[in-house]
């Protein structure tokens, strides 16, 4: 009678389950499918489980990637073809060597600075068939220095109008000019002084800027005075030859809105430093020979100018480029034959 009892209740349970006596009284019930079950047939029994081994490791593998350095190389070897390593580019050279200092020349002024006299001012001689250094290399500038002066141009003729521009261009004109003409009084004798300028408060400011350069300048040489290199042809106008710590430069007085902290910054400044002091050093009117530069950045709002020393060695990697541009300049020109 308790056998019954005990059968009917396990009937009730899921088919699916098996159940055993495990000790007198209790039931272990299982949960194995039966014996009889049907097993499904699956779409991937036919699969070449073999062929695609390697593929299924590759796709399960914890590795994001069995490749290494080497074997990309060789993949792409195979892919693309062994790496060509290219040259680096070659440095241009001008066609013709010319020297920034004239070795050759025995000018070497040993006249003590107490009897040298006034600073030379040699005029610049216009229109004598000899270009200038601004000239030269305004019409050689660099596509990407044109790109962002024409930017720079249009944006301003956008911001002032066309007549604002032009009133704005001769305005930074007047003042470079009156900044040149102050710092030719303070630097030059009062007998070979310029004559009296305008006030000197639309330059106060730029003044002031440079007082700190002017402590470190001594043995003027030549203010505002004309150069010309006879071989190259090229003529030009410095704005001062003195000593900067004891070194003898070209030295060129920069006035600017925006900080120019960097020689970089100068733009082609540097060339044209470059192409005075290789006129000076080949001009029979000046007896010495110069090897170093220097730039000064002035400030309008008298914020301390920034001097940028140019030694003999960055001297002479301006020279190279200054002789590229003026070797493009004169190639651009007309011969004789077509004028």
């Amino acid at each position: 009678m308790k056998f019954g009892q005990l059968f009917s209740r396990v009937k009730r349970i899921e088919p699916a389950r098996l159940f055993s006596l495990t000790a007198p009284g209790s039931v272990s019930v299982s949960t194995a499918c039966p014996a009889n079950g049907r097993k499904k047939s699956s779409q991937y029994s036919s699969v070449n489980t073999e062929k695609y081994s390697s593929l299924v490791k590759s796709v399960v593998s914890l590795r994001t990637s069995c490749q290494t350095p080497a074997s990309l190389e060789e993949e792409d070897g195979h892919i693309y073809g062994p790496v060509v390593k290219s040259k680096p580019a070659r440095k241009r050279l001008p066609k013709t060597q010319f020297p920034l200092v004239n070795r050759n020349s025995d000018r070497i002024d040993l006249t003590p600075e107490a009897e040298r006299g006034s600073p030379a001012r040699f005029a610049l001689q216009r229109g004598a068939g000899t270009p200038s250094v601004t000239h030269i290399l305004r019409q050689t500038i660099p596509p990407d220095q044109a790109f962002y002066l024409e930017r720079w141009r249009k944006n301003m003729i956008a911001l002032l109008g066309e007549d604002g521009f032009n009133d704005y261009t001769l305005h930074i004109f007047r003042q470079g000019k009156l900044f040149h003409s102050a710092l030719e009084t303070l630097l030059l004798p009062e007998k070979v002084s310029a004559e009296p300028t305008e006030s000197s408060e639309a330059v106060e400011g730029y003044l002031e800027s440079i007082q700190h350069v002017l402590r470190h300048i001594g043995d003027v040489r030549a203010v505002e005075s004309a150069v010309r290199h006879q071989p190259l042809l090229y003529q030009g106008l410095v704005d001062c030859v003195a000593q900067f710590r004891g070194k003898l430069c070209v030295i060129d007085w920069k006035t600017s809105e925006k900080p120019k902290p960097s020689l970089r910054s100068t733009f082609d400044n540097p060339l044209q430093v470059a192409a005075y002091i290789g006129a000076i050093n080949n001009d029979d009117n000046y007896k010495y020979q110069v090897e170093r530069g220097l730039i000064v950045v002035a400030y309008k709002d008298g914020s301390p100018a920034h001097p940028h020393f140019m030694t003999s060695e960055l001297c002479q990697e301006y020279w190279t480029k200054w002789l590229l541009r003026l070797e493009e300049f004169v190639e651009r020109q007309p011969t004789a034959s077509t004028q």
